[in-house]
């Protein structure tokens, strides 16, 4: 019972078998083999974008760090919610590979920035000129840290505002798959369509071993982004195992299917939660993580059964008044069971 992060979760077989086929014989290092060239192609028409720039990275750190690394400057700030998944998750990687730009933190309820947010932080950045930060690229997480996902209006809403300052707009989609899902959309309406200029789109989270493709919209961005991929340390020599991965994953849309399955999952557990006494909901899900409050109890009873999942903060213990709420975290992969979700719901409402 691993609710931990769709991170624990296995590889999908496909996956597997296009590594195991991809170690036969030689390829080319570096990106040049074969298999590339047919990823490029696959993900430039899945998101109907014939003229984008597409690499491989094997982390999504690497992926936000170095896609915005192309669109900002040292002097300028990137525009992202408080608890936006490069704030919270990435240990100063975009100021890093940005080589000392800055994050200006936007408000907003359920992980969501809104335009007039947006505006008024974009507004009063750079209003002391030479001697304060610039403004820089808007970026946005979706799904959000919280599960909660960006409507395709409210992502164009923002990217407008972006687009009225001629700033670039760049998109974390570690679980980019699941927000798809969630939306019923093709990824171009949740990139380009919507002003995105860039987009990580996430396969470790989803079914993969570990890659993320990094697509720039504009290609004139893409020799730096090389030259940057290779002084960052993240141009892969076997390449081929990259571009395996990514093959399977845009086949007869699997990364799609798999995202389907971990969200119908995270459904059933969010349906089975609303029927147990005392427990609170922090933020309706949209695809496959959710947040809620449970009593102590609960939780001590789940734990004891096996299963696996993070409370926050994360110093939270269990020692304590049984009936005392408790936000956990809680999150369905592709592998996800109905008996895995009916198992962990037994455990919540025990008592």
């Amino acid at each position: 019972m691993n609710f931990a992060s769709d991170n624990t979760g296995p590889a999908h077989p496909d996956v597997i078998a296009a590594v195991t086929a991809a170690n036969e014989g030689y390829a080319m290092p570096y990106g040049a083999d074969d298999a590339m060239a047919r990823v490029r192609q696959s993900i430039r028409d899945l998101f109907e974008a014939p003229e984008a720039a597409v690499y491989l990275v094997s982390t999504g750190t690497a992926a936000n760090a170095l896609a915005l690394s192309v669109m900002v400057q040292p002097w300028q700030s990137i525009f992202c919610h408080r608890i936006a998944h490069i704030e919270e998750d990435e240990c100063g990687a975009p100021e890093f590979y940005a080589n000392g730009a800055k994050l200006a933190l936007v408000e907003g309820e359920g992980g969501k920035m809104t335009p007039d947010g947006l505006a008024q932080t974009i507004a009063h950045t750079g209003d002391k000129g030479v001697h304060g930060m610039q403004r820089g690229p808007v970026s946005l997480t979706n799904i959000t840290e919280v599960g909660t996902a960006y409507s395709l209006s409210e992502i164009k809403a923002l990217s407008d505002v972006a687009k009225s300052y001629d700033l670039p707009v760049h998109l974390d989609g570690a679980r980019f798959a699941n927000a798809c899902a969630a939306l019923g959309c093709r990824p171009a309406d949740m990139t380009w369509k919507a002003g995105v200029d860039a987009v990580s789109f996430g396969g470790t989270k989803n079914g993969c071993m570990g890659v993320e493709a990094v697509i720039l919209f504009d290609p004139k961005k893409a020799w730096e982004f090389e030259l940057r991929r290779k002084r960052g340390a993240h141009l892969w020599s076997k390449h081929r195992f990259l571009s395996a991965q990514m093959e399977a994953y845009t086949r007869d849309d699997l990364w799609l299917r798999l995202a389907q399955s971990a969200n119908a999952r995270m459904a059933e557990l969010r349906a089975g939660l609303a029927q147990i006494e005392g427990v609170h909901i922090a933020h309706e899900p949209a695809g496959n993580m959710l947040f809620a409050h449970l009593p102590r109890a609960a939780h001590k009873r789940a734990f004891a059964a096996g299963a696996q999942y993070y409370l926050f903060p994360f110093n939270a213990t269990l020692e304590g008044p049984e009936d005392e709420l408790i936000l956990c975290r809680l999150v369905t992969d592709w592998s996800c069971s109905q008996s895995k979700v009916q198992a962990l719901l037994d455990c919540f409402k025990a008592g």
